[in-house]
């Protein structure tokens, strides 16, 4: 059976565990309702709002991203992790290999990247916000992004399905697409030229309370 466990950046998994993340995004379009409702399901914060910077690698030809595989550097306050993604299956839920580990210098480990062969490919920030309902295998957490607010639930399906119609969204709200592919089609409807996924100091969203 696949691992589920909260996301809170504890550093690396146990040599030879596997993880399999099991997720859908659905759109947010009142963070102070969700927030409501969270609390009235008797969620709570495990992980405060803290900005996140990351950086996804590939080959200058694209080749991870060919295969459907990504490699990527995350910040997130002091905690830096690199994760490996292997390629999605794509049902009802995203359900993908991951692995994770804490790096201490994220300098030195792009570096090492880029003698192997890999290039910053994509670069994209979001505030995070996790919570969680003690007892249960899941967590949803919440991304303010410079594309919008989403909600993503990662956890066994049936968990996903279930909080999701607690919350008034049925799998027709499911979004199974990245947020690099997010940007790139926000993008293409506003008819700019595409680049990172980075906020606008003078729009970065204020604290939403949590």
């Amino acid at each position: 059976m696949a691992e589920y466990h909260n996301r809170c950046y504890h550093g690396s998994m146990p040599v030879g565990a596997i993880h399999k993340e099991n997720e859908i995004k659905v759109a947010v379009h009142d963070l102070h309702a969700l927030e409501e409702r969270l609390g009235e399901l008797g969620f709570l914060i495990i992980r405060p709002r803290v900005f996140e910077s990351n950086v996804i690698y590939d080959t200058p030809t694209g080749d991870m991203r060919a295969r459907g595989e990504l490699i990527r550097i995350r910040q997130a306050a002091s905690e830096i992790i690199f994760t490996y993604k292997g390629p999605a299956t794509i049902s009802r839920h995203k359900e993908r290999e991951e692995l994770e580990v804490a790096i201490g210098t994220p300098e030195t480990f792009a570096i090492i990247l880029q003698r192997l062969g890999y290039v910053p490919r994509f670069r994209y920030e979001k505030f995070r916000t996790e919570w969680a309902r003690p007892g249960e295998e899941g967590v949803l957490m919440v991304d303010e992004t410079p594309v919008g607010t989403y909600m993503e639930l990662e956890g066994p399906g049936h968990w996903i399905d279930s909080l999701a119609a607690e919350l008034g969204y049925s799998d027709s709200d499911y979004v199974n697409l990245s947020y690099a592919r997010l940007y790139m089609l926000d993008c293409e409807r506003r008819g700019v030229p595409a680049a990172d996924m980075v906020f606008d100091q003078a729009t970065v969203p204020l604290s939403s309370g949590a």
